[in-house]
């Protein structure tokens, strides 16, 4: 028995073209998720130079039949066309475009639908139709031609976007999630939820993009046949770094590094303590959002997790980082096709390691620093009186920071509020009623003129609150409360006359 020599190179005798089976279209797509196949096809409205999006949930006689992703920006022309719907079909993208791979546009909506069709105009020229089909029955990469008078009386229609000469539709059919009930209330809850979901992920992915004002993204439900919709729900920027104050001092803190002549810098950010906000749950438990937030072209790829950097721990959980992807650090990393994650590369570990701030701090100081902060935000807390919580009359800003600083008791929450009083006190208590009440005949002459509102004067209803919140505790009033109602009573009333005049 004789052992074979390997070789450096192994020979060939010419070529054969093999081209993919047609089944392949129906594997394309399948790590996405409803959300994630939205945000592909943002992108590519994004990277028309859209302002606006509308998707739009289509409804034939109570049953969801198609869904619409309509965008105002510039349009496909009609030479160009048919490289837009090639699968895997790659045009010039520019420094700014999202897209990537040549496939987002179909494996987003091949992992949904088995129809999609795309209508489009460029300004100046003629309305253009493609139309794909996951049919058994077809054999062989045959794309369909949409006449060009169905693509222009469906682009001609009016659905709220600021005209631009320009646009383009992209129609899912036959989506496999829909529900095949035509009963009002499931429907109704299918699309809430579905709606919900995805303004969560794509004010996420895209929160940087809407707060520039770069584009708005909105959701509606239209019923065939008829010139009936909902009021559009605008998706809202869900910022992960946006927090009214750090931490720590000196956060956020950046961590710069170079490996292999490539830079790449980490903005390490640490979140106050038990923050409630939004942004800091992401709709989920905090310590499920630690870890690096890889941003690409100001589009969100990934919310979280530390890559090998670290392994996730609840003492972490304050702790983001903010890491951008360009051109010359894409050695380091790379993204999936679906754009929901990144893939990191041993250069990539190296340069965490080596990553230093200008003070000379760490990794492993910011890991540090990260969890003492944790730790006295559980002790501090631990440690202040609870309060009732504020109620109406106050900023949800305000609400957020105490209930994220100080334990809330477990009571109706004080309400602030104005009315009509028969002598010039400043504000008055009411226990049954749970509120504090201010003065009317002042509110103009503090406002300045301004127009006022629920939520008016902040910064006088704070102090005020935190001045009288512990009379609203227990069940009586003792003379020591008393006392102290009228002595604020008094000082203010005085200061207030004063600032009259």
């Amino acid at each position: 028995m004789t052992t074979a020599e390997w070789t450096v190179r192994v020979p060939t005798e010419g070529s054969v073209e093999l081209p993919p089976d047609s089944r392949t279209m129906e594997a394309i797509g399948r790590n996405h998720s409803f959300e994630t196949a939205l945000a592909d096809l943002v992108d590519n409205s994004i990277d028309a130079d859209a302002t606006n999006v509308l998707i739009r949930f289509v409804r034939d006689r109570g049953r969801l039949c198609s869904l619409y992703v309509v965008d105002n920006g510039r349009g496909i022309a009609p030479d160009r066309i048919d490289d837009a719907m090639t699968v895997g079909g790659r045009r010039a993208y520019g420094d700014a475009d999202l897209g990537w791979f040549g496939l987002g546009l179909k494996a987003a909506s091949f992992s949904q639908a088995r129809e999609l069709t795309v209508l489009s105009r460029a300004p100046g020229a003629p309305a253009v139709g493609r139309r794909w089909r996951l049919d058994e029955a077809r054999t062989g990469f045959l794309c369909d031609v949409v006449p060009e008078l169905f693509a222009d009386r469906e682009l001609a229609q009016d659905r709220g976007l600021p005209a631009t000469g320009g646009g383009t539709i992209v129609r899912w059919d036959q989506v496999g999630g829909f529900p095949a009930t035509t009963d009002e209330r499931l429907v109704e809850r299918f699309v809430t939820q579905k709606v919900t979901t995805a303004c969560n992920h794509l004010g996420l992915v895209f929160h940087r993009l809407i707060e520039r004002g770069r584009v708005t993204i909105a959701f509606d439900v239209h019923e065939a046949g008829s010139a009936a919709s909902t009021s559009p729900v605008t998706v809202e920027p869900i910022n992960p770094f946006h927090y009214h104050r750090t931490g720590a001092t000196g956060f956020p803190k950046d961590l710069n590094a170079t490996v292999d002549g490539r830079s790449l810098s980490f903005r390490c950010h640490i979140w106050p303590p038990r923050s409630t906000a939004r942004q800091f749950k992401l709709n989920g438990r905090p310590a499920d959002h630690q870890g690096m937030y890889f941003y690409r072209r100001d589009r969100l790829l990934q919310p979280g997790g530390w890559e090998g950097v670290h392994a996730p721990h609840p003492k972490l959980q304050l702790a983001r980082v903010e890491v951008e992807i360009d051109s010359d650090v894409e050695a380091f990393l790379r993204m999936n096709p679906e754009k929901s994650r990144v893939q990191v590369r041993p250069e990539f570990g190296q340069a965490c390691e080596s990553a230093r701030a200008d003070d000379g701090s760490t990794f492993a100081d910011y890991f540090y620093q990260a969890e003492q902060v944790y730790q006295a935000g559980n002790k501090r807390r631990t440690s202040r009186k609870p309060m009732i919580p504020p109620g109406r009359g106050f900023t949800p800003g305000l609400r957020d920071t105490l209930e994220s600083e100080i334990e809330a008791l477990k009571a109706d929450p004080v309400d602030i509020r104005w009315r009509d009083f028969d002598d010039d006190q400043f504000f008055d208590i009411d226990r049954d009623e749970q509120t504090i009440w201010l003065n009317k005949r002042y509110r103009k002459m503090l406002l300045g003129d301004r127009h006022g509102g629920l939520n008016d004067l902040p910064l006088i209803k704070t102090l005020i609150y935190l001045l009288m919140e512990d009379v609203f505790q227990g069940e009586y009033l003792g003379s020591r409360d008393k006392d102290n109602i009228e002595l604020w009573k008094s000082v203010l009333t005085t200061a207030v006359r004063a600032e009259r005049r």
